[in-house]
């Protein structure tokens, strides 16, 4: 005797308001997964609308175009014989929730809106949505006319309920249910619930994916039972990546897994399981009739069975082990995956990326690589969207590309912005990197434009500022470096507008950012510089990951030019030099090393430290190296520089998210951008402390 079925979750690419490629990619799925013997798929959240749709869900359109996306699914012979669990938002009663409709053979049998909100880091779902809070209670919810002429209904169950076939019962949760500690799957599977599915828009963040992963693991050990997981895959039209990793678990193994980094737009993992393995797995370890106060599911019942009779000889699928991603790999995957749907999307012919030869630029110049070979992998593999992408991207219906280098050279353009302060040795390096991932280079010197600038000023005022190397005072010096940072932006827009024309070539380019996430926290680059981009492929990345990518990349890719870029000491090359030599670095000038800065970076956003909290916990994490004082010292000076600049966050640059620490205020840090400096009550509070350190000391 066994009861074996065949279920379907997917990784979408949707696209935020894109009701009609999003409709395809659904209907896609659904007939793969019935090619394949499904007779259950389940979709990301939100996936008809997109997730990424922010305010665009006030808007009454949002809502009628799920539904006629959703008509058309209703009425697609694809649909038919497989119940479909889609996402979209529903308005129940004037009040807009994150719903799931299930359906089948054009008729809609459950909605189950989401009842624990994601509102935390970059989720703000409860500025769109209410959560369902009415456990185990459902309501009639009536129809629209357009769906009322397909169906033949005019209502439907809607709220906390679970499907009932004739041979078990399917359970929904919703993205943050699983990471909430009184998650939905418990009460369902003590209940009897078999198949528990999982919708969700998670995004990737370097060293997550074992996170997810173990939840669900974790869910089907202690609980048993099957689970489907969903979820998005791409740029939805944001600054997030999301991940894809559809999988299938049950009691305590993974079966199925697909792609955590990929460019296929329609990725369906399907597994045939046996039901009665689950039935086993529960005999011994649930025993709901213990439950002090178990409440009943209200179950939907359909005359359908995802089983059939004669499946003795289906195989089911056996536990496989998840292979995760290094860090490394992730931040070569993730954003390339990235940036490919943002310059397919954005109707632009490649990138412009201003390369200094140091580690930042030089890390968004390999992730371009990256995201290259992704693409020439993918055209070899068959991958049709991927090859009709390429050819509209570059204004050429019968190109296929033949090499990363060589689609680099097509889609990439780098330049070395020189001036006076700049030394040969950061040119040579980025010359050689160039040269080595194949993209189109220029030397182009900025001194003619600094003084025609300073020419202008020296013109209205009458005074010519000097460099503090020449006895200019701090103000001079300062104005000086940001001159030299500002024009080298304009330049990088000028030659993205004009490039190609200049080339004979249609199209635009998007210019990339590379200021890393630990120079984002202190503001140590120039407003409006050539930091001020597009997008930024770096933005949430520590410069500790950073190098450790980079000697990923030399190993990976054969990139041997890197090696004298990570020997080099970081600089802006803002200042003079002594004797044709760089005398300005990074880590003098923010006053700390890029290690300390995450380490900062994360307490600050992570841990929700205030100075003196974060004080009190570095004078213990560092006590091997640094005294009370000069961490106090440390804290003060991060302090001081963070709120000095935060304004500067208020028009950084939109960067791939790859950190929680992530200091853009616009969607993951919401702190002021006019502070206090001198942090009186705070820093006095620090002092207080190592005075009383210094006393017990004696």
């Amino acid at each position: 005797m066994g009861r074996k079925v065949t279920l379907a979750t997917c990784s979408l690419n949707q696209w935020a308001l894109d009701f009609e490629g999003n409709s395809e990619r659904i209907l896609q799925s659904i007939e793969i997964a019935k090619a394949r013997g499904a007779k259950y798929r389940l979709g990301p959240e939100l996936e008809i609308c997109g997730y990424g749709c922010a305010d665009h869900f006030y808007e009454s359109d949002t809502l009628l175009h799920s539904f006629q996306v959703l008509k058309k699914l209703l009425e697609s012979p694809i649909t038919q014989d497989i119940i479909c669990d889609v996402g979209m938002p529903i308005m129940h009663q004037n009040v807009r929730y994150n719903c799931r409709v299930l359906f089948l053979n054009r008729k809609i049998l459950l909605i189950r809106p989401k009842m624990i909100m994601a509102n935390r880091g970059n989720y703000r779902e409860l500025r769109w949505f209410s959560p369902w809070n009415q456990s185990r209670k459902v309501e009639e919810y009536f129809l629209p006319s357009m769906i009322r002429e397909v169906t033949g209904q005019d209502t439907v169950p809607f709220g906390d309920c679970v499907l009932s076939t004739r041979d078990t019962c399917i359970g929904t949760e919703l993205c943050e249910e699983l990471w909430n500690p009184r998650s939905p799957h418990i009460q369902m599977s003590l209940d009897g619930v078999e198949i528990i599915t999982n919708s969700s828009a998670s995004h990737h963040e370097l060293r997550k994916a074992d996170q997810r992963v173990n939840l669900i693991k974790l869910a089907t050990t202690k609980c048993g039972g099957i689970y489907l997981y969903a979820n998005h895959r791409g740029c939805d039209g944001d600054r997030v990546y999301y991940d894809g990793c559809a999988l299938v678990a049950i009691n305590g193994d993974v079966v199925a897994q697909g792609a955590q980094f990929s460019l296929t737009d329609v990725e369906v993992i399907t597994a045939t399981l046996d039901l009665e393995d689950v039935q086993s797995y529960r005999g011994e370890f649930c025993q709901p009739n213990l439950e002090i106060e178990h409440k009943l599911c209200h179950r939907v019942k359909v005359d359908f069975s995802l089983s059939t009779a004669d499946d003795i000889y289906l195989p089911t699928h056996q536990p496989i082990t998840w292979c995760f991603h290094t860090p490394e790999e992730e931040i070569s995957l993730g954003p390339a995956c990235w940036l490919w749907d943002y310059l397919r999307r954005s109707g632009q012919a490649g990138f412009l990326l201003p390369l200094s030869g140091g580690v930042d630029s030089s890390s968004a110049a390999c992730i371009i690589h990256s995201m290259c070979v992704l693409i020439c992998q993918a055209v070899e593999d068959g991958n049709m969207q991927v090859l009709e992408d390429v050819r509209r991207v570059v204004w050429d219906d019968s190109y296929s590309p033949q090499h990363p280098r060589e689609l680099c050279g097509r889609i990439f353009t780098t330049c070395y912005m020189a001036s006076e302060n700049s030394s040969e040795d950061t040119c040579s390096r980025a010359k050689d990197l160039a040269n080595q991932i194949g993209s189109t280079h220029l030397n182009i010197n900025i001194d003619m434009a600094v003084k025609g600038i300073l020419g202008i000023f020296s013109m209205v005022t009458g005074k010519l500022p000097e460099f503090r190397a020449y006895g200019g005072t701090h103000r001079e010096n300062l104005a000086l470096q940001n001159i030299q940072a500002r024009v080298r932006m304009v330049l990088a827009y000028l030659f993205a507008q004009l490039g190609l024309w200049a080339r004979g070539r249609p199209g635009g380019l998007l210019v990339l950012g590379s200021t890393n996430v630990d120079e984002s926290l202190t503001g140590y680059f120039t407003k409006y510089d050539c930091s001020s981009a597009d997008i930024n492929p770096i933005g949430g990345v520590s410069k500790t990951d950073l190098k450790s990518f980079l000697l990923y990349c030399v190993e990976q890719f054969q990139i041997t030019a890197l090696r004298g870029i990570l020997a080099a000491p970081p600089t802006a090359e803002l200042e003079p030099l002594t004797d044709g030599q760089v005398s300005q670095t990074d880590e003098t000038d923010m006053g700390m090393t890029y290690s300390e800065l995450s380490v900062i970076g994360r307490l600050r956003k992570i841990s929700k430290c205030g100075p003196f909290s974060m004080f009190c916990k570095l004078i213990h994490m560092w006590k091997d190296a640094l005294s009370p004082t000069q961490v106090s010292q440390k804290v003060k000076h991060f302090f001081r520089m963070y709120s000095m600049n935060r304004h500067k966050m208020t028009t950084v640059t939109p960067a791939y998210h790859a950190e929680s620490y992530s200091p853009d205020d616009n969607r993951f840090d919401l702190r002021p951008f006019l502070y206090n400096t001198r942090w009186t009550w705070q820093f006095r509070s620090i002092d207080d402390q190592v005075s009383k350190v210094a006393v017990n000391e004696h």
